[in-house]
């Protein structure tokens, strides 16, 4: 066999290799979770829910000084009108200027009325509870348009984003406001690095809870399997989506730090 045929020989043998290796690429799919459904709890009445005396309130309705674009940590440009900030996709993701180790949290959030989409293109944001880098670098609790509105378990609305699905699903229809509290216990690291403690939380939505004390895998990742990188203390996020359909809005955003786990 001259030279020219044992070259192509050889790359027709390699071809099932290679294409065995691109069906073993990560995928979003690989941990995407769509079943058991989520039981669906109808929440009571909505209360507004006023800061405690010794909260540090991040927006009261007026202005977005404790914000600022995670990019660039130029003011935050999102837009604030009735009392609400509402994401603005272009400008990005915003964060705190301040950061937080553990602590409690609260804020309100509202779908738009009459929103169009599908899935996790559908009123999609995130609360990342502690941003460590840029982007959607961190750790987010799932914020999305779960009202008659399937998607994967793990990706809907309080979900741990693609590690743990919401015990409940207590979202209120599109227009109205709605509540998410939270507990967040950061994560301790030993001076080499390795994890001595994960991250823990436990969240509400309506005041029906959806995550309870929640061990972390590790940061939110889209595609693969989620790890931890040494920080301290980070700022909170809130995410601008690039999914088409309507920005959703945000108010009354308020938060206690509390003592860490290991105090």
């Amino acid at each position: 066999m001259n030279s020219s045929a044992l070259g192509a020989a050889s790359l027709l043998l390699l071809i099932p290799a290679i294409a065995a290796a691109q069906d073993t690429k990560p995928r979003p799919e690989d941990t995407e979770q769509w079943s058991p459904a989520v039981q669906v709890v109808l929440p009571g009445k909505f209360e507004a829910s006023p800061p405690p005396s010794d909260a540090i309130v991040l927006f009261d309705g007026t202005a977005l000084d404790h914000w600022q674009s995670v990019e660039d940590d130029s003011p935050a440009r999102w837009t604030v009108a009735d009392g609400a900030m509402t994401v603005v996709k272009q400008a990005g993701n915003i964060q705190t200027r301040q950061s937080f180790g553990s602590y409690q949290l609260h804020l309100e959030y509202r779908i738009p009325a009459g929103i169009t989409g599908t899935g996790q293109a559908r009123g999609n944001s995130g609360l990342f509870l502690a941003s460590t880098g840029k982007g959607d670098k961190g750790y987010e609790l799932q914020i999305v348009d779960s009202y008659q509105n399937n998607t994967y378990v793990n990706g809907q609305a309080g979900s741990i984003y693609k590690q743990y699905p919401p015990l409940a699903n207590p979202v209120r229809k599109p227009g109205e406001w709605q509540s998410i509290d939270v507990v967040w216990n950061k994560p301790a690291f030993a001076a080499d690095g390795t994890v001595e403690r994960p991250a823990s939380v436990t969240a509400f939505i309506n005041g029906v809870l959806v995550q309870d004390q929640a061990v972390l895998r590790g940061e939110t990742v889209y595609i693969g399997q989620p790890s931890y990188t040494v920080y301290d203390r980070a700022p909170i996020k809130l995410q601008a989506h690039g999914d088409p359909s309507t920005p959703i809005s945000f108010r009354n955003i308020w938060v206690r730090e509390i003592p860490d786990l290991d105090h």
